[in-house]
């Protein structure tokens, strides 16, 4: 059993910044992928950026070049650093662990705000 805890979310204004944490329990972290989705309020779920278990990332085109993510196997922790927030970036995000073979994990969720 894995469980996935985010934290980092608050309100910022546009063009700042934040970095979003998710923490996962259990000894298997590190052979998962992970992923950080967001759910903007009257919208579908939609997937931001992905981590292999190897480190290859991929990103949604609209957070190329803003966001990163990157993660921490010594820490069981995966990381979004997100830079020049715009309001439409508002949403839940949230924290996706996936594998093949084991069962799909999502954390609880945490709210991000940019507004002035």
């Amino acid at each position: 059993q894995v469980q996935l805890a985010e934290s980092g979310g608050g309100l910022v204004q546009p063009g700042g910044s934040l970095r979003l944490s998710c923490a996962a329990s259990g000894s298997i972290f590190s052979i998962y992928d992970m992923g950080w989705f967001r759910q903007a309020p009257g919208k579908q779920r939609e997937l931001v950026a992905t981590i292999t278990s190897g480190g290859s990332t991929n990103y949604a085109d609209s957070e190329k070049g803003r966001f990163t993510i990157s993660r921490d196997n010594s820490k069981n922790t995966v990381y979004l650093q997100m830079n020049s927030l715009k309001p439409e970036d508002t949403a839940v995000f949230y924290c996706n662990g996936y594998h093949p073979i084991f069962p799909v994990y999502w954390g609880q969720g945490t709210q991000v705000t940019v507004s002035s």
